[in-house]
């Protein structure tokens, strides 16, 4: 053999492991679903993620700062540059749990708030009833009312409250004395708290209402007609058929409804300290208005911290009540 011969003999092509018939394509679909995969898990976070900037920036950082100054000495000195904050670990939590008007308040806003969401939610539903019942007109002239009552300012809402109940000139004394056998005549109702409370309280459903009936409204939209007939026809009265069939159905709703109110409700401020001119007495003071009062009162800034700490773990507790019963009606849906 020449040496031509033996620089131009062919070398065999080097054998390629082909991958079986169908398992390169089962492997794209399976790269495809998992990255369809990751794509469906994230996507809801990328939408999500200005919201939960904006509450990170809004919510989180005064929450965390609020944390701070209730294990701080804090007061005017401090504020002013004066003196450095100390460190007292849960000297203010101990202090404020020892305190019985502390409790005082926590078992009046307790009260008044199971009160006002109670009222709330039953005449809430009561009216919202009451217009699935009526013709068309009158259902839209009463959302009109209904919105237009819910977008006056508290302001103004507490001027109009505090002439209706004013011992001299107010309506509802001028009403109540028009009954026999009643007088009330100057009747002060701000001279006790109970009274003055039950009126601030009014205010409070008052505004609170209308959403609350707009929203039951369309929630009863949603129950069918068929299933209310049918009870109807097998001898349920109009309360049985409320009862089995269409709150039920509408439970959720209700049970949403319920812990939004507790919680605005709970965290009643303006209408107390617009009813009480800016300085409510102590027998009104409910947990916002006294942890305001604790912090820009006495100037002690600390226990005001921690009491709207405490009140923010209250009120996580009735959210953690909330998810429990959604996730019971999940269980049984």
């Amino acid at each position: 053999m020449s040496a031509a011969e033996t620089t131009t003999t062919k070398v065999p092509p080097q054998r390629r492991h082909s991958s079986p018939p169908g398992q390169g394509s089962g492997r794209r679909r399976a790269a495809r679903g998992r990255r369809l995969h990751l794509s469906r898990a994230f996507t809801p976070w990328l939408l999500l993620a200005p919201c939960l900037l904006v509450l990170v920036l809004v919510l989180g950082y005064p929450l965390i700062k609020l944390g701070v100054l209730s294990f701080q000495d804090y007061k005017k000195p401090q504020l002013w540059g004066f003196k450095p904050a100390t460190w007292v670990g849960f000297d203010n939590y101990s202090a404020i749990l020892e305190d019985g008007e502390f409790w005082d308040v926590v078992v009046r806003t307790v009260v008044f708030a199971g009160a006002a969401v109670l009222l709330t939610m039953v005449l809430g539903m009561l009216i919202a009833l009451l217009l699935q019942r009526v013709s068309g007109w009158v259902r839209t002239l009463v959302n009109i009312a209904l919105v237009a009552s819910w977008a006056m300012p508290v302001v103004v809402a507490v001027t109009v409250f505090k002439w209706m109940f004013d011992s001299d000139y107010g309506v509802v004394n001028w009403v109540l004395t028009k009954l026999p056998g009643v007088d009330y005549t100057g009747h002060n109702w701000f001279a006790s708290g109970p009274e003055g409370l039950s009126v601030i309280m009014l205010q409070v459903v008052w505004g609170a209402i209308p959403f609350v009936v707009i929203t039951l409204g369309a929630g009863l939209t949603q129950v069918p007609k068929e299933l209310e007939e049918a009870a109807r026809l097998d001898g349920a009265a109009a309360f049985g058929v409320f009862r089995y069939v269409t709150f039920p159905i509408i439970k959720p709703l209700v049970v949403m409804m319920t812990t939004l109110s507790v919680i605005w409700d709970m965290g009643v401020f303006a209408q107390v300290w617009l009813m009480r001119g800016g300085h409510p007495e102590p027998e009104f003071q409910l947990l916002t208005t006294y942890s305001y009062e604790k912090a820009f009162g006495v100037n002690d800034y600390a226990a005001g911290s921690a009491i709207a700490l405490l009140t923010v773990l209250l009120l996580l507790g009735v959210v953690a009540v909330y998810m429990r019963q959604m996730l019971k009606i999940g269980e049984v849906e």
